[in-house]
């Protein structure tokens, strides 16, 4: 075993939080990794997996990618002594190209940005954006139908 996949079994799982709806409800066209800039009780609950990226999305602003609706529930013994703001509005962390990019693309018709997923890069919080076009309901079915249907397959091909 290489150090590298030593390290990543000894570290576990570093998916924080996923948005599941997201991907249920948007065809994700392209993904962008961005950095998160957090406070101090918000890395510990992070650490302990209080966070939900359910109706959260990304806005640019001034010239600032901002990441709006996520909710990081405080810990009890982290945050005693100041008041904790479980949605506020966090930054992004991205290259002015990537910004520049996002805010294109948001402005056409259609298209939006949501958070994907919060994960652990080494030690570090990342969050994962995506620029994504609305599906519409027959859409939806469809997607279920056919993860259906690759379940079933995966199913027959164990049994032979």
């Amino acid at each position: 075993m290489t150090k590298k996949a030593a390290k990543a079994k000894k570290t576990g799982n570093a998916t924080i939080a996923q948005n599941r709806r997201a991907r249920h409800d948007y065809f994700i066209d392209e993904r962008f990794e961005a950095g998160l800039s957090l406070q101090g009780w918000e890395v510990k609950s992070l650490r302990a997996g209080k966070a939900q990226l359910t109706d959260s999305y990304v806005i640019v602003q001034n010239g600032q990618a901002l990441l709006i609706g996520a909710h990081i529930t405080p810990l009890q013994t982290a945050s005693t002594h100041f008041v904790t703001e479980p949605t506020r509005t966090r930054k992004l962390l991205l290259n002015r190209r990537e910004i520049d990019r996002i805010a294109s693309a948001v402005q056409q018709k259609g298209y939006t940005c949501v958070a994907l997923s919060l994960y652990w890069k080494g030690h570090i919080a990342k969050c994962e954006i995506g620029l994504a076009k609305g599906k519409a309901d027959h859409d939806k079915r469809e997607a279920t139908k056919e993860r259906d249907w690759e379940r079933q397959k995966q199913r027959i091909m164990r049994k032979a």
